[in-house]
């Protein structure tokens, strides 16, 4: 396949050669070319890495369902039982209305997704099942790693840990944590579990962390010990984590540091909150840094379109990022930045200036979209979108390709 006159980064007109899934050589545009084979017409848009959305709750999603009003209280637990009066009860049934919100976040231009499945008590697997068949069902369009996930904490709820432990048997990839002392009032038990059912299952571990202050921070030094303890380097991500950098400058570098130096990743979602830590600190150091969107328009919150450019938009926006260079920092964190903790054959960021992703050999998940400058791009938000998965077109002008 060749993707003729497109503009890699932003930089000049380019011809792209893919050989199978992979990049096989970029070269000056000829416009007089007479090309054999598959052709995809970049007609002078920005080449991009497609987008990685690696902390996305699959399983809420109203995606295409009538507008609600928000019925949700303060707090996780009020938040998660909001969730439970309502989920059974939608216009349509979860499995279509996950599988449909998937199809829209790959039509948009996102090939590789971190979901959340909650298990709990009350839905048992059936979360679970629902972002499985998904998973399968775009198999060919979208890698999809699944995150067995206690919305409702471990040890609230007697029975689990069982549920827990059956997704894992039935192919979840990470396990998930939350609020370790708020929400379970036990950390040390908690994060028992979780380091030993990753342990046992040889699955990754993400931790969400909504804790603040102080709190946050022990809890966090708290997984910085067990990664350390059971040697988990490169295998555990904190997600959210608000307020990691609200305590105090010296505590922030601190544990940048810690993060760097165990390759802990971190999952963003855009908050408005200020007592994060810093993106431009995370990414000069190295730490493997990725977006999400989040919920999608569900229970929890009516925010969530689909769209990682728009959410990449917020990224930029909330870190009142006005120059170029750190935008375009924005959209790498969006693309690369969250494949890189899907998959350790990406490598990390290497600063605020890195714009990797489209080097010859390098994986053929691309994106092409509408835009003077890639800065541009992600203020205008255009919808002239192209999407490959594997080196093969998956999505155009914000449909899926039919095959």
């Amino acid at each position: 396949m060749l993707i003729r006159d497109v503009r890699p980064w932003g930089g000049r007109r380019s011809d792209v050669d893919l050989s199978g899934d992979r990049i096989a050589a970029i070269r000056p545009h000829d416009p007089a070319a007479q090309p054999a084979g598959e052709v995809v017409e970049g007609r002078g848009r920005l080449l991009l890495p497609s987008f990685s959305d690696v902390h996305v709750h699959l399983d809420s999603t109203r995606i295409g369902l009538p507008f609600r009003p928000h019925t949700g209280g303060p707090g996780v637990w009020t938040m998660m039982l909001n969730d439970r009066q309502n989920w059974r009860t939608a216009e349509v049934p979860l499995m279509e209305r996950v599988a449909g919100t998937l199809e829209q976040m790959i039509a948009r231009g996102t090939t590789r997704v971190r979901s959340y499945a909650q298990v709990d008590v009350d839905c048992k697997l059936e979360k679970f099942d629902a972002v499985v068949a998904a998973k399968e069902k775009f198999a060919g369009q979208a890698d999809v790693q699944i995150m067995t996930f206690p919305q409702a904490g471990i040890l609230r709820e007697k029975g689990t840990v069982d549920y827990l432990e059956a997704s894992l048997k039935a192919g979840a990839e990470v396990i998930g944590g939350i609020d370790p002392c708020s929400l379970d009032r036990d950390p040390k038990g908690h994060l028992d579990i979780v380091f030993g059912l990753a342990e046992k299952y040889q699955v990754e571990v993400d931790i969400h962390l909504h804790e603040p202050g102080h709190l946050g921070v022990f809890s966090t030094d708290l997984v910085l010990e067990r990664t350390r303890a059971v040697g988990m380097q490169g295998k555990v991500t904190m997600s959210h984590a608000y307020e990691l950098g609200s305590v105090s400058e010296s505590v922030s570098r601190r544990i940048i540091d810690d993060f760097a130096e165990l390759d802990i990743a971190m999952a963003t979602v855009a908050p408005p909150d200020r007592g994060q830590l810093s993106l431009v600190a995370l990414t000069e150091a190295g730490v493997r840094v990725g977006l999400g969107e989040d919920g999608q328009r569900d229970y929890w919150s009516p925010y969530g379109n689909c769209d990682m450019l728009d959410r990449t938009w917020q990224l930029a926006f909330t870190n009142n990022f006005r120059r170029d260079d750190l935008i375009e920092m924005s959209l790498a964190v969006a693309t690369v930045g969250g494949a890189s903790i899907m998959s350790h054959d990406v490598a990390r960021l290497s600063g605020t200036a890195d714009r990797p992703g489209l080097a010859v050999g390098d994986r053929a998940d691309l994106l092409l979209v509408d835009g003077e400058t890639p800065a541009s791009a992600v203020m205008d938000r255009g919808t002239d979108r192209t999407v490959l998965h594997d080196g093969v077109v998956v999505a155009d002008q914000l449909a899926l390709v039919r095959r």
